[in-house]
């Protein structure tokens, strides 16, 4: 991966007020963070930035940092993350990676296809099932994307992870035996039809009414009013049951 030139400038911004202004007149608040220094606040140019991000071929940009001011060597970084505002979706703060010309560093690389599948010219349908891949490789040898040739897949027929030759002086990361494109059979029109069968067989389903149980062995309450299934004369007749017996008087020596 070719590193492109970016200058810098020290951040001394740090409140919310500030950072607000500093975004008015067009600069962009930064921080490059790394394993052998400490994280240093910074602010660019928004202009450098777009003409930055629309020089690379994919969404890895390696850098070669000039920090205005600094007597320091260039400092070479990857753009970890670029936030931007959900709505109007202006760049609201940008993260640098530092690393080191012979550190071996992992990205994400993003997939792309070449060539037409013969299985599509059949009738297949073309699927990329991982969009992006894991790479470990020194910072100048990381490719910006993978390119795919399909031009040979048939129907059925899929490219793993394990038959892709990575680039020279990287290695791809994962399961080798997971499908990263693939060309599936295409959907018979009987297919459909089951299936915009079953969907419409689902449709809505009515809610359930669920009805209280009764703990078993428990007798509904009678209502007001009501008497049980003993009547009065039963109930007298348990009350009657309930009075002790009068203790039997002692004997007279």
């Amino acid at each position: 991966m070719k590193s492109l030139p970016l200058t810098v400038f020290p951040r001394t911004a740090r409140r919310r007020s500030a950072v607000k202004k500093l975004r008015t007149d067009e600069r962009v608040p930064a921080v490059i963070y790394g394993r052998r220094r400490a994280p240093q606040s910074l602010e660019l140019r928004l202009e450098e930035l777009e003409k930055l991000v629309h020089q690379s071929a994919s969404e890895n940009i390696l850098v070669d940092l000039t920090v205005e001011g600094e007597a320091a060597d260039k400092r070479l970084a990857l753009v970890q993350e670029i936030q931007h505002h959900p709505l109007r979706g202006d760049i609201l703060h940008v993260d640098f990676h530092e690393v080191a010309e012979d550190e071996r560093v992992v990205i994400t690389v993003p997939v792309e296809t070449t060539g037409e599948a013969a299985g599509v010219k059949a009738g297949g349908i073309l699927e990329l099932i991982l969009f992006k891949l894991k790479v470990r490789a020194l910072p100048k040898e990381l490719p910006e994307v993978i390119r795919l040739d399909v031009s040979h897949l048939e129907i059925g027929q899929a490219i793993h992870i394990g038959d892709i030759t990575p680039p020279p002086g990287s290695e791809i990361l994962g399961d080798k035996h997971i499908s990263v494109v693939a060309v599936a059979a295409p959907v018979t029109e009987e297919e459909e039809k089951a299936a915009e069968a079953a969907a419409a067989e689902g449709g809505v389903a009515e809610p359930e009414v669920l009805t209280e149980k009764k703990e078993e062995g428990a007798e509904a309450a009678p209502a007001k009013g009501e008497k049980g299934e003993k009547g009065e004369k039963g109930e007298k007749a348990e009350k009657k049951a309930e009075k002790p017996e009068k203790a039997e008087k002692p004997e007279k020596k």
